[in-house]
């Protein structure tokens, strides 16, 4: 949540940035419905219901959240409001209760007075007296569905099936060889050497994997048997698929083996077609895969560790001869997206069973573990891994390409004069490795941060490190590769002057073509026309013609917006 100080901050960025850029799962901006105070009222509770069940959080009334400049998004909420009315009706109005927590925030804008509700979470799912709900996921409130309270109930603990007793005593259901396998990869990790040395029946325990004599789902699925696994998780099994085209196989193997065992086999087979390549550069000798060996462990522990036993469907892992697909049954939970998953908080589908693997750190509580799977493709100058939500699973694709010597030799540099990269600049210079440029907004998707922190990322890149350039002003303010580090990283093997070239021939060619047309019935041009001649987007066209029209003034512009219309008028 975001104390009154944070948020008087954020609200003096929006000058320059909307509301809604602001936002994020704990935050919201809501503007106040000034023509019925009933409907006012019951917005209140609606996001209150909404906050609590995305595990609490902040909103803002009186705030428009789709406009820029103070004075537009700042209209305020009326004077005559009363902070423990509200609390009052929101209480009666929930099951079960909630009791926000409401301030004032004086501003000069507006009505003089903001309402910020805090909402804290509690005894999830929440709904009204009359059964119906919202929970926060990202930045929206959607309906609370069968599906989402289920997946409360798996973030609450509730539903956490690898806590559930297997009958019967343990040792029936265990697995020795899967025992001393999970030991060995524990070691490998510096697992507590405590832990380790434990008897095998007092280590299991010490896990939580075996209580009271009874091994856990969890236990089960780490280190049980396969005619035990088939019994009673009768949904897991995984498959392995080398594939020749989208709808053809030539290879296949599948299992219910317990997880470790599942890893291995799983990473063997991966292995066997992905071999180490040598490469020497200047005076560096690097070795890689096609898939680097701590990826592949972090995508496949991510899925035997995050997968929804409940449903029918494999760990499937598909090998093609350019890419690796890694999915799981069992979308993301807690709020988590793929266009947020790189700085979200970590969520446990399956608490107990990541706990036991947390102690022996074969996973990272931390949510290190995705930053890692980007970090280690993008140092190799590879791209980012795919990370997607196809209906109620997880899929990760990694591309398998070449190594790029001068940029792994870039990093190494960088490295040894002890300027190391975060996956935020490595996908910055990523990106601009294949485009001419990047402002704020498109910087702020691609790292998955705000608007305020891509540009703080950008202008260090630029001033600090010496890595970007800018240009343009204001709100058309871009980035490119700096000159020195284009060519350093020989993109293409095409000098840095052939993008310039390029911006120039495009200027060249709407210039000709402006000229060309003057005295024609189809005498001008759109946006959307010289987009299609120059390749570029709409707000580098925007540039381009802004830069155009100041060279030549004999360059016209009429028209607003989408119907804007480019001229070349003789003087």
């Amino acid at each position: 949540m975001r104390n009154i100080t944070v948020i008087t901050r954020l609200l003096s960025n929006l000058d320059s940035v909307k509301a809604d850029d602001l936002e994020d799962q704990d935050l919201d901006f809501k503007e106040w419905d000034t023509r019925s105070k009933n409907d006012a009222i019951a917005h209140v509770i609606e996001m209150a219901i909404c906050m609590a069940n995305g595990g609490g959080g902040t909103v803002v009334f009186g705030v428009r959240d789709k406009v820029i400049g103070r004075a537009n998004a700042i209209l305020g909420v009326p004077p005559e409001i009363d902070q423990n009315i509200l609390m009052k009706r929101v209480y009666d109005a929930t099951d079960p209760k909630i009791t926000p927590v409401f301030e004032d925030l004086h501003v000069p804008e507006g009505t003089g007075r903001l309402l910020v509700m805090q909402v804290y979470s509690g005894m999830r799912p929440y709904t009204d007296t009359a059964g119906q709900g919202k929970i926060r996921v990202g930045k929206d409130c959607q309906p609370l569905t069968g599906t989402m309270r289920r997946r409360i109930m798996v973030e609450t603990g509730e539903g956490d099936t690898t806590a559930d007793l297997i009958p019967g005593n343990a040792d029936q259901h265990v697995s020795p060889s899967a025992v001393e396998a999970l030991k060995k990869n524990a070691a490998k990790e510096q697992a507590p050497k405590d832990l380790l040395s434990l008897q095998d029946n007092d280590f299991l325990v010490s896990l939580g994997l075996i209580i009271h004599g009874q091994l856990t789902n969890a236990g089960l699925l780490l280190i049980g048997k396969e005619a035990s696994i088939q019994e009673h998780l009768p949904h897991y099994y995984w498959i392995h698929l080398r594939m020749r085209d989208d709808t053809e196989y030539s290879d296949r193997d599948e299992g219910r083996d317990p997880l470790i065992i599942a890893l291995s086999k799983i990473t063997d087979r991966i292995m066997a077609e992905n071999p180490v390549t040598t490469i020497n550069y200047g005076m560096f000798h690097f070795e890689y895969r096609r898939y680097p060996e701590v990826v592949l462990r972090e995508a496949l522990m991510n899925a035997l560790s995050h997968a929804d036993y409940r449903i029918n469907s494999p760990i499937m892992v598909k090998q093609y001869s350019n890419r690796l697909e890694i999915s799981n049954p069992g979308g993301f939970v807690g709020g988590i997206t793929p266009q947020n998953i790189l700085h979200h908080p970590p969520v446990a589908r399956n608490p107990r069973l990541v706990e036991a693997l947390t102690k022996l750190r074969l996973v990272n509580r931390s949510n290190l573990g995705i930053s890692r799977m980007f970090k280690y493709m993008l140092i190799e100058g590879k791209a980012p891994p795919i990370i997607d939500q196809p209906g109620d699973s997880v899929k990760v694709i990694l591309k398998g390409g070449e190594l790029s010597a001068p940029f792994r030799a870039f990093v190494e540099r960088e490295g040894q004069s002890g300027r190391g990269f975060e996956v935020d600049h490595l996908l910055i210079l990523d990106y601009l490795l294949s485009h001419r440029e990047i402002d704020i907004p498109g910087a702020g998707a691609l790292i998955q941060r705000t608007d305020t922190e891509a540009r703080d990322i950008l202008h260090k890149m630029e001033h600090e490190r010496g890595y970007l350039e800018h240009g343009g002003s204001g709100r058309s303010t871009y980035w490119a590769l700096h000159p020195a580090i284009y060519r350093e990283l020989e993109v293409n093997g095409h000098p840095y002057g052939d993008r310039r070239t390029e911006w120039e021939a495009a200027k060249m060619h709407v210039l000709s073509m402006l000229r060309q047309q003057k005295d024609s019935s189809e005498n001008s041009l759109t946006n959307t026309d010289i987009r299609k001649i120059t390749r570029l987007d709409r707000d580098q066209v925007k540039r381009l013609m802004r830069e155009l029209r100041d060279q030549h003034p004999q360059i016209t512009y009429a028209g607003n917006r989408r119907s804007a219309k480019y001229y070349y008028r003789d003087q």
